[in-house]
């Protein structure tokens, strides 16, 4: 495998960064993930868009879109596959051990992973924990990930692939790496950004292809939506048939599966809509 690191490819045996990188100590960095379809990444530019307004967020440089761009297209051709996890990962770079950051600037490390196409349906769990939609960090793809790994392994233990949070005000706002969107009386409603959930890419291209409205939602809503559905880069639209204890159709409901449809050919049209 080969991976772009600070300018060039390298060997994963040689790619290596410093154990004293601010990503790495204190989850000082961003990142993005990018569906590749035999090579050819998916929506680039709204994901380069995006890892830009979360490095202002943070306070890091703006990452140079071409060197990205370069570093993607390097990424794709040393590693052929036909369906890829691009991550591209913006750092703060070699600092000292603790929250001030160093002078040497970012590091930027891009790599290829091989997946698999999602199942149609899937199962999730609600978490006790809460997103803090008036925290630093709201809004913005960091690497400070734990507070997903815990949740995702507590989805797993319960036979889920994702679990999904309220906010500290009780209502519906994203799962740990996907947006979630509901059907009431037939009409398609997701939280709005100010729950505190991620504008996902994949969020952004559903609500402008399938009109869906963005609506403060309570987190119970769970318990009686028609239809739920996911969206994220690998998931793309991926129906919901099990919520914590409460069983929905094993396919896709009518709305979730036209929504399904919608997104596959819109998608498939245009690469980088």
């Amino acid at each position: 495998m080969k991976i772009w690191l600070d300018g060039g490819l390298r060997d994963i045996e040689s790619a290596r960064v410093s154990v004293l990188d601010h990503g790495l100590t204190v989850g000082d960095g961003i990142f993005e993930t990018v569906k590749a379809v035999d090579g050819e990444p998916f929506a680039l530019t709204r994901h380069l868009n995006r890892l830009s307004r979360s490095a202002r967020g943070l306070g890091l440089p703006d990452p140079d879109h071409d060197e990205v761009r370069r570093a993607c297209a390097a990424v794709l051709e040393a590693n052929p596959m036909p369906l890829g996890r691009l991550r591209i990962t913006y750092t703060g770079g070699h600092g000292p051990l603790g929250s001030d950051r160093g002078d040497h600037g970012p590091t930027l490390v891009v790599a290829l992973g091989e997946t698999t196409r999602r199942p149609d349906s899937t199962a999730v769990v609600t978490v006790p924990w809460t997103r803090n939609e008036r925290g630093a960090l709201t809004g913005l793809k960091t690497t400070s990930y734990a507070e997903n790994v815990v949740a995702l392994a507590r989805a797993h233990q319960h036979g889920a692939s994702e679990a999904l949070f309220g906010n500290t005000v009780g209502q519906l706002c994203e799962g740990t790496g996907s947006n979630v969107f509901v059907v009431l009386d037939g009409e398609i409603h997701t939280p709005p950004l100010v729950s505190g959930c991620l504008a996902g890419i994949t969020r952004e291209l559903a609500i402008e292809w399938t009109g869906a409205k963005e609506t403060d939602l309570p987190l119970d809503v769970l318990q009686r939506a028609e239809e739920v559905f996911l969206t994220s880069t690998l998931r793309d639209v991926q129906a919901v048939h099990r919520v914590d204890d409460r069983e929905l159709p094993g396919t896709a409901g009518p709305v979730t599966a036209k929504a399904m449809r919608v997104f596959d050919e819109r998608s498939g049209h245009d690469l980088d809509p």
